[in-house]
């Protein structure tokens, strides 16, 4: 009885949280519905509300603001957008400091995450995955060791919280494997360790 409950229990948790996940990603775009005018609402005009059309109209806006800052007059407006945004004091810090870090994990060119590593972590001797991050920048140079890297080192199971630190790159081991696979084995806590391809 036993090993089939948790057969099953197998089978359930990974589908729940996988709907239940999608549920809140679904959820929250399908609030961008609540942008537009009242008598432009489904509910206003059919008389019910129509799941999704929000998540519809939200990779819409998306798509359109890429294509349209792609072009020449379209990229120039982006660029005085961002221009006016830097002059507005509290604003300016958080807005440059998100866009830094989005421009460095969305850019094709960037290096970040694009690395599994081992480092030893919290202690020596004590071996975790991490992901290399960039090399150390601007006033930190003159306080470090020559030839550094930065490393993320995530939390298990929750990836998106963990620590920032800078190592020796002969301290770091680069691991042969994808990010995917490195952050499915935090995940799960080691339980599902990385296929060896060489093999």
């Amino acid at each position: 009885m036993k090993k089939y409950l948790i057969t099953g229990l197998l089978i359930w948790i990974p589908l729940v949280i996988t709907l239940w996940v999608l549920k809140l990603i679904f959820d929250a775009l399908d609030q961008s519905l609540l942008l537009l005018p009242d008598a432009l609402r489904t509910e206003n005009w059919l008389g019910i509300h129509i799941p999704g059309l929000g998540a519809i109209l939200t990779i819409a806006i998306v798509v359109g603001t890429g294509i349209f800052a792609r072009n020449f007059f379209g990229a120039q407006l982006v660029e005085v957008w961002h221009e006016v945004l830097a002059r507005i004091p509290v604003v300016n810090s958080i807005y440059s400091s998100v866009k830094q870090i989005s421009d460095t994990l969305f850019s094709s060119s960037g290096q970040a995450f694009r690395k599994a590593l081992l480092v030893q972590w919290p202690h020596p001797g004590s071996w975790t995955i991490a992901f290399l991050t960039g090399t150390p920048g601007g006033n930190i140079e003159k306080y470090i060791p020559a030839d550094c890297v930065s490393v993320y080192v995530p939390t298990t199971p929750n990836p998106t919280s963990g620590f920032f630190i800078i190592v020796a790159r002969k301290d770091v081991v680069e691991l042969d494997m994808s990010v995917d696979q490195a952050l499915k084995y935090i995940i799960s806590m080691g339980v599902v360790p990385p296929v060896d391809t060489n093999k």
